[in-house]
């Protein structure tokens, strides 16, 4: 909430009518937020029944924000008709009435969808804009519980519903809920959101970024409906050992000792077990021995039913383990080599936030296609739709929150921002089998305040998810007039399970001829992954291999780049940067970058570039390479 003061040559009495209609506006503020607001979101929303509140929704763009001030830069009085509060949505019904708003004659977007490329006035934008969209509710209908649900907003969001605020959300890729059971009227209701991306330097991610500053109701809003007691979360996985089905549950309400019931029809599996006086229960099944695990290759997924005795919900689930033994990833006990790439969530076409299932088909089917069997998904939480995907197709991921570069990392108010989207990604997916890697931050520079940190978040993850990986994108340094060796020592690197590091020797460190002499020290025994590496190339240019920003030098790199892989200990994967090219500000290099990153292996016009070919061979070898050595030890006595 953004208050100003004034400054006026005045007596402090004149301030006190505007001091009480402040405490009041901070006290309903944060009683609403306490109230209303849930720590926890709904396991498994499209699972439930909902009302889809997509579509067309009214906008007014407020950089001044006068939708939260009158005219004197005052909180909004209910009794001034003529400077009401956009979050009031009023209609002017008499023709002498005052009001500079009206949502009815507002432009509008659509959502999901974010405002800069659905408006070229916009494109630029960073700032206020509000939302507004109204919808019916029939209460005779209606099940006993309504919840509001968002798959992401950025970045900030203040929602009101009938003219009441329900609170606050920070955080643009995290999904969150408010429950307004008690605040839907029968019939028309109004839904206003105030939307705010304005960057700031104690934020998560920070002022500077190398991507698009999309702003907007950028995922799905939807109206949930739940019995008044009801499953409100739920985890089933295989132990570490891979010899146990673990399962938890929680309901929610008022009716919490309830029988839980868990079903996997297809294995004829079926338990039952006594919630507790706080709705918790647990279970431990042996794995029947015809459980086909999740992979690449095979990614099973199977039927599963969570009921209560007042609610049901089911969800498709994977089954597999993945852990690490010295340098090697052991996918269902067997190594794996990661043949990834990087993905940012933009569909190149629109030149957008990417957010429908068809966006998610579209960038994973052309990494299905480069040969992938792994994704980083960069450089933040992408939307379920991306995870759910990812399980159908049978690519393993990457997951990320934007801890990135220059964190104020001494700031406990960022370390809480971080915690909560962290605890908000992982409770989101992690019943999804594709998920293998929690990520906690992209390059960020060593300091023993950063490192401590991150360790916090490492603590958080493994309390909350302790069958997956951890990782991070480090960087890696030279000695002085050492710089064709490169050393990996990041102290944060003691805490993670894999070695992960950036690395651009060819395109930011010297020219590709360099990659060939480079050799690496690597600090830990541990799996190695390099998190990125690349070159720019606009699709279409052409030149000799010394050409920069041509298809040939970018060809160059992967090419000399590969084979360096080759020598590195440990490797166990990689994920070039990056799969398309996609929009940044920090990118102006006209009629070559116009705004967007150019490392992509595909043109934002959908257009491979030779780039994409190498890897894609040299994936199909390391691929041709793990199928003979696996057939080998099949046929070995």
């Amino acid at each position: 909430m953004r208050l100003s003061f004034p400054f006026m040559k005045t007596p402090f009495l004149s301030y006190i009518p505007f001091l009480k209609a402040l405490t009041l506006l901070l006290v309903a503020f944060f009683a609403s937020t306490s109230a209303f607001g849930r720590d926890d979101n709904i396991a498994n929303v499209y699972a439930r029944g909902s009302q889809t509140l997509n579509g067309k929704w009214r906008v007014i763009v407020d950089p001044y924000e006068n939708g939260f001030y009158n005219h004197r830069l005052q909180p909004y009085d209910a009794t001034e008709p003529a400077y009401a509060g956009y979050f009031l949505d009023r209609t002017v019904t008499d023709r002498t009435a005052l009001q500079e708003y009206d949502f009815d004659t507002a432009q509008m977007l659509t959502v999901p969808g974010d405002w800069n490329s659905q408006d070229d006035k916009l494109f630029y934008y960073e700032g206020s804009v509000w939302y507004r969209r109204t919808f019916d509710f029939d209460a005779t209908e209606a099940q006993s519980r309504q919840f509001l649900h968002f798959g992401a907003v950025n970045y900030e969001a203040h929602v009101y519903l009938n003219g009441r605020k329900l609170g606050k959300h920070v955080g643009g890729f995290t999904p969150f809920q408010f429950e307004v059971t008690d605040r839907l009227q029968d019939g028309q209701n109004s839904l206003v959101l105030m939307v705010n991306n304005e960057r700031h330097k104690d934020a998560v991610p920070t002022l500077n970024t190398d991507w698009w500053n999309y702003g907007g109701i950028t995922r799905d809003v939807l109206l949930l409906e739940t019995p008044e007691t009801f499953v409100s979360d739920f985890n089933v996985t295989l132990d570490s050992t891979g010899e146990f089905i673990e399962i938890t549950t929680q309901l929610e309400g008022s009716q919490l000792s309830q029988e839980i019931t868990v079903e996997i029809p297809e294995l004829s599996l079926s338990k039952s077990v006594e919630a507790n006086a706080e709705g918790y229960a647990e279970l431990r099944l042996p794995t029947p021995p015809d459980l086909q695990r999740w992979s690449p290759q095979s990614p099973k997924l199977y039927e599963v039913v969570v009921s209560s005795e007042s609610d049901r919900t089911e969800d498709r689930i994977g089954f597999r383990t993945i852990e690490v033994d010295g340098r090697n990833i052991l996918l269902n006990g067997e190594p794996i080599f990661l043949r990834g790439i990087s993905i940012h969530e933009e569909n190149p076409f629109r030149g957008g936030r990417a957010f429908g299932v068809e966006d998610a088909q579209l960038l994973l089917g052309w990494a299905k296609e480069l040969g992938c069997n792994f994704a980083r998904l960069a450089h933040y939480p992408h939307s379920e739709h991306m995870v759910r995907v990812a399980d159908e197709m049978g690519i393993l991921l990457w997951e990320e929150i934007p801890v990135y570069w220059t964190i104020s990392w001494e700031n406990e108010e960022t370390l809480a921002n971080a915690r909560s989207q962290l605890k908000t990604l992982v409770n989101r997916d992690r019943n999804r089998a594709s998920v293998i890697i929690w990520s906690m931050a992209n390059e960020t520079p060593i300091s023993e305040a950063r490192t401590m940190f991150l360790k916090r978040l490492v603590d958080d993850t493994r309390e909350l998810d302790p069958t997956r990986l951890i990782s991070a994108a480090m960087e890696v340094h030279s000695e002085p007039g050492k710089g064709d060796h490169k050393i990996v020592n990041d102290p944060f690197g003691a805490y993670t399970d894999i070695l992960s590091f950036n690395q651009y020797v060819g395109w930011y460190d010297g020219l590709p001829e360099k990659i060939d002499r480079v050799t690496w020290e690597i600090g830990d025994e541990k799996p190695v992954i390099i998190s990125e590496f690349g070159a720019g190339a606009l699709q279409g240019k052409r030149g000799d291999a010394l050409t920069r920003f041509s298809e040939d030098f970018q060809a160059d790199l992967y090419s000399r780049t590969v084979e360096m892989l080759e020598r590195i200990p440990g490797i166990s994967g990689t994920t070039p940067w990056v799969l398309v090219d996609f929009r940044s500000p920090r990118r102006p290099l006209a009629g070559v970058q116009d705004g967007w990153n150019r490392k992509g292996l595909i043109g934002d016009n959908g257009v491979r570039k030779q780039a994409f070919y190498v890897l894609q061979d040299y994936y199909e070898k390391k691929k041709e390479k793990a199928n003979k050595a696996k057939s080998e030890s099949e046929d070995a006595p």
